[in-house]
């Protein structure tokens, strides 16, 4: 079981002025120093905000990007400590480094209700470390600035990190909401779904979801195949596709789970047309063409429109759907129809609907839709993915009591 919060107030006999370490996922896209899509902070303040007002004094630790275990202004959590104080609308301290004098100093200084945000964890070698050892050295010195820890970063607790994993060992420790929503949801998919079961995939690389394919072609009703993945679903068919992303050695696992589809049942849709063009840019002049008739020249960039009728048609009628992974490169107006036309058909089923990913989630938001069209919108893309396909995530194992 996962303790909540609540439980641990009650060990405690309530937080007033207790010191709690909160793993965030505040890992936003950056344009410089100007967040791009802040929903992962958006998501953090509920957990951050009911400890706040529980009188804790809360001490968040986050990384953001991979700055390769030494500092590197370009991965500071300054721009991102800023937003959380806005939409907080409480004052977020913000420490220069992440155990050090600066850190300490900012964590003692903390009135109850009072927030400090910690520099990004992955400055120090010991956060990402696979020896043990040196994990635990840099739990250590995170665990003296806490008497508690709540685990809340459900985008990193598939990873066996410091500040995910070794940490937990080491104090009074709870989820958050957020990571008991998002386990809440994946278990609703897992666990006898309303049917149909629809699974949308998409995203550019195949590699990192037959995994969760396997496992879902065991649940799933339908399964909708866009994005640069397609393409080697598309060559696994003995279908040319020109300049297109694929994975030339994973045809044959992906020619497996073509069969299996077919051996368990599951309607596997995969693309009849798309859209192509000659370069990746916004001033290129894309054509549509079935998925045949792929100029050796050109890249598929989104599904097309005949595709995107399917598509929609299949989900439509849906009790419950997974979308992982935009159908092109919708960051281009060009290439963003096949991704607006699924999240607009998710937007109308008549039952659960998930968004799992951050770049389904960026891509939602950047289309113009918001989060509440949508029945959860996963701050986790690798996390939700690993528990689909039924991994044991070293940050959740960790807090089961």
């Amino acid at each position: 079981m996962l303790k909540t919060v609540d439980e641990l107030a009650t060990e405690f006999g309530g937080l007033e002025g207790r010191r709690v370490l909160v793993r965030s996922d505040l890992n936003v896209p950056l344009d410089g120093t100007r967040i791009t899509d802040d929903g992962r902070v958006r998501a953090s303040v509920p957990t951050i905000l009911d400890l706040s007002r529980r009188g804790a004094r809360v001490v968040v630790a986050a990384h953001l990007g991979r700055p390769e275990g030494k500092p590197d202004p370009a991965y500071s959590l300054a721009p991102v400590a800023g937003r959380l104080a806005e939409l907080l609308d409480i004052p977020a301290r913000q420490a220069t480094d992440t155990v050090g004098e600066s850190a300490r100093a900012t964590v003692d200084g903390l009135k109850p209700g009072e927030v400090a945000v910690l520099e990004n964890v992955r400055f120090e070698p010991g956060e990402t470390s696979k020896v043990d050892a040196e994990r635990g050295r840099f739990a250590d010195r995170l665990a003296t600035l806490a008497d508690a820890f709540v685990s809340d970063g459900f985008g990193v607790v598939h990873r066996k990190q410091a500040s995910v994993y070794d940490v937990a060992q080491l104090l009074p420790h709870a989820a958050g909401g957020l990571v008991l929503d998002e386990v809440a949801v994946l278990r609703r998919l897992t666990e006898q779904p309303d049917r149909p079961y629809v699974v949308v995939l998409g995203g550019s690389k195949v590699s990192d979801k037959l995994g969760v394919i396997d496992s879902l072609l065991a649940r799933a009703d339908r399964l909708l195949i866009g994005g640069g993945m397609m393409f080697t679903f598309l060559l696994a068919q003995g279908i040319e596709v020109g300049r297109s992303l694929v994975e030339p050695d994973h045809v044959d696992a992906v020619r497996r789970s073509i069969a299996l589809a077919a051996d368990s049942g599951v309607d596997l849709l995969l693309p009849t047309d798309v859209v192509v063009a000659p370069e990746i840019s916004a001033e290129a002049s894309p054509s549509v063409v079935a998925v045949d008739q792929i100029p050796g020249d050109q890249l598929g960039l989104d599904i097309g429109p005949a595709t995107a009728d399917r598509f929609r048609a299949a989900i439509e009628d849906a009790r419950t759907v997974f979308w992982n992974g935009p159908m092109g490169v919708f960051e281009l107006p060009p290439f963003a129809a096949g991704t607006r036309a699924v999240a607009e058909a998710l937007t109308t089923v008549d039952g659960l609907t998930v968004v799992g990913g951050g770049d389904s989630a960026a891509a939602i938001r950047s289309l113009g839709f918001a989060d509440d069209q949508f029945g959860h919108v996963s701050t986790g893309g690798g996390a939700s993915l690993e528990y689909l396909e039924g991994k044991t995530l070293p940050g959740l194992a960790v807090l089961d009591d």
